[in-house]
């Protein structure tokens, strides 16, 4: 990581697992590991600024490093474990574009995308997340592939390389199971399912 923003990585990262771990879901969070027991358990805690700052460093190249070691590790797992069993008989993929709201607008890649309300469509500020999950009928869903993308993006926006990706993940934990693909948008009003090829 460039700067002084990079030093110590693997303390700062494991700051933020261990905070994942202990429930927290956002930067300002991180400071669980700063409360109660926590210094017995973990040495080296460090402050949310700072794990912010290390974060913000981070390039798009060193995003797609994580999510191929993230796609590494899943492999590696359903190797070892029954983690997605039935998956000899088929294998879903399940492709979804949300909109998470976000209130802050200096974060990046916020924008006003279109979410329904209740029936109503609306204009809300977030985050449009691409998520692709894997399962099984005798498995609760798995993330299989990830894409970060600003809030104004169409639900098809970087939906081929993720798919692409979450497929591929897919034969690599269950090599010998037909795959369906499912694909839903936010805001679209159908769901489509085709056989992966």
């Amino acid at each position: 990581m460039p700067t002084d923003k990079g030093a110590n990585a693997s303390g700062k990262v494991a700051t933020i697992v261990a905070g994942m771990l202990a429930g927290a879901d956002s930067i300002d969070d991180l400071d669980v590991m700063r409360h109660g027991g926590m210094s017995e358990l973990f040495g080296g805690m460090y402050a949310p600024s700072t794990l912010g700052s290390f974060l913000r460093t981070f390039s798009h190249g060193h995003v797609r490093q994580l999510q191929a070691a993230s796609r590494e590790f899943l492999v590696q797992l359903a190797r070892r474990t029954p983690l997605l069993p039935g998956s000899g008989a088929v294998t879903f993929i399940d492709v979804d574009s949300l909109l998470r709201r976000m209130y802050g607008k200096k974060k990046q890649g916020v924008a006003f995308g279109h979410a329904k309300v209740g029936g109503y469509k609306v204009l809300l500020r977030g985050h449009n997340p691409l998520v692709a999950t894997i399962s099984t009928p005798d498995a609760a869903p798995v993330i299989a592939a990830t894409q970060l993308r600003a809030g104004n993006a169409s639900s098809a926006r970087g939906a081929g390389s993720l798919v692409a990706e979450a497929i591929a993940t897919t034969r690599a934990v269950s090599p010998r199971s037909p795959h369906r693909l499912g694909a839903r948008s936010y805001c679209g009003p159908t769901r489509r399912s085709t056989p992966a090829r």
